[in-house]
């Protein structure tokens, strides 16, 4: 197995790893949107995988601070994510704008979409 592909899948698994700090929903999402993403991108060239796999190891570093922040502090009180910089979004093609577009609707639903208990809460 070659070098980059080990890093990817290690990427790939640390992130799914992080995810687990997530409140249920957020991480239901987050998985099957880092799924298709390492999926889709599966066969691109050395340029693009750069740029791809600098920005994923830059969210995995976002969610491993957020998930420190966040032993202290209450749920309720976290934050994740971070805005997304006007740089940022000059770089998306139409068709990830209507991706990422359809990605923070799902995120920001008023109504949970998953009927899911949380394990602390199924022990009282």
């Amino acid at each position: 197995m070659s070098s980059h592909v080990s890093q990817v899948r290690a990427l790939y698994k640390k992130i799914l790893l992080l995810h687990r700090t997530l409140p249920l929903h957020l991480r239901a999402l987050g998985d099957q949107y880092v799924k298709d993403e390492f999926r889709r991108h599966k066969n691109i060239g050395q340029t693009e995988s750069k740029v791809f796999m600098k920005e994923w190891e830059g969210y995995a570093a976002m969610l491993w601070e957020q998930a420190k922040q966040g032993v202290q502090q209450a749920q309720a009180q976290r934050a994740f994510g971070v805005p997304l910089t006007e740089d940022k979004l000059d770089w998306f093609n139409e068709e990830q704008i209507g991706q990422l577009h359809e990605l923070m609707q799902e995120a920001t639903k008023p109504k949970v979409q998953f009927d899911v208990v949380e394990d602390s809460e199924q022990k009282r």
